[in-house]
């Protein structure tokens, strides 16, 4: 197979990418050392908590979470069970649920932001001086349409 690409287009991605599995890698340790769940629960909690008292169609949390986006459904059902978010029938349409964070979910968020917070400083932040993450934002936003 012939490829178009420079060898610096090249090595550019795979850091791009290898940098994103370290980054959630250490993370998800620092996370587990504290004896919290996985990130992928913070993620759904904290869209959730955004929502606010309307909360989010089932669908509207797998376009939201910034995580992979399989088995959001079982994830659902997990955090319901922990009794972190509960369902309830969609008033706009009865055949869909609605899906509401609960005072466990939101004094989870509480327990999972200090140790989050400080990971994404120690892992990523400390690298890198405001301008620098000015500019790396304003890259990475073309790549995922998002504006400045």
């Amino acid at each position: 197979m012939e490829s178009k690409l420079d060898e610096t287009t090249l090595t550019t991605w795979a850091r791009l990418v290898r940098a994103q599995q370290v980054l959630l890698e250490r993370v998800e340790a620092e996370l587990k050392m504290a004896g919290l769940p996985p990130l992928r629960w913070y993620d759904v909690l904290l869209e959730l908590h955004r929502a606010g008292s309307k909360g989010l169609r089932q669908f509207e949390v797998g376009a939201a979470v910034l995580l992979r986006k399989y088995n959001v459904s079982r994830l659902l059902d997990r955090l319901e069970k922990e009794k972190l978010l509960e369902r309830y029938v969609c008033e706009e349409d009865g055949r869909g649920a609605r899906v509401q964070i609960t005072a466990a979910g939101r004094d989870l968020l509480k327990r999972m932001w200090p140790v989050y917070g400080a990971a994404i400083s120690e892992h990523f932040a400390q690298h890198y001086n405001k301008t620098e993450l000015k500019q790396l934002a304003g890259l990475l936003g073309r790549l995922s349409g998002v504006a400045r």
